[in-house]
């Protein structure tokens, strides 16, 4: 029962922290599109670039950030098996980039890690998570 408890607050705090992480991203893009992209060294040139980012960063990743809060509170193991696909694709994107374009930056490499190491950290917490749930077969 214990770790049953502890996978489960573990897994709550981890959609959590993924969905606040996503939340500040939408926020700075609302805000000031251009911030955004100061962080990777590319200049808004116009009202197009700007309405894309506010909606991509922004409009995106808060229907990202609503999507983990309502599966965090309603059905946990799914919000884990979206965070497996969503860090693991970002992680994916940026080695495609290696392989395509060329070694990011410290910027790419930074993200690089921290998006694997969250795949790792979703993917443990929903084979644990499915462990620690109790069965609900017939006997």
């Amino acid at each position: 029962m214990k770790t049953q408890r502890t996978v489960t607050l573990a897994s709550k705090g981890f959609i959590l922290l993924s969905a606040l992480s996503l939340l500040s991203v939408s926020l700075m893009a609302f805000a000031n599109p251009q911030s955004v992209m100061d962080l990777v060294q590319v200049q808004l040139n116009n009202t197009d670039a700007f309405s894309s980012i506010r909606g991509v960063y922004g409009g995106v990743g808060m229907t990202l950030f609503l999507s983990l809060i309502y599966l965090m509170l309603r059905d946990t193991q799914s919000g884990l098996l979206f965070l497996c696909l969503l860090w693991g694709f970002y992680a994916l994107s940026r080695t495609i980039t290696i392989f395509s374009e060329g070694a990011l930056g410290d910027f790419g490499n930074q993200w690089l890690l921290i998006e694997s190491v969250f795949f790792i950290l979703a993917l443990s917490l929903a084979l644990a998570n499915r462990k620690a749930a109790p069965t609900h077969e017939a006997v």
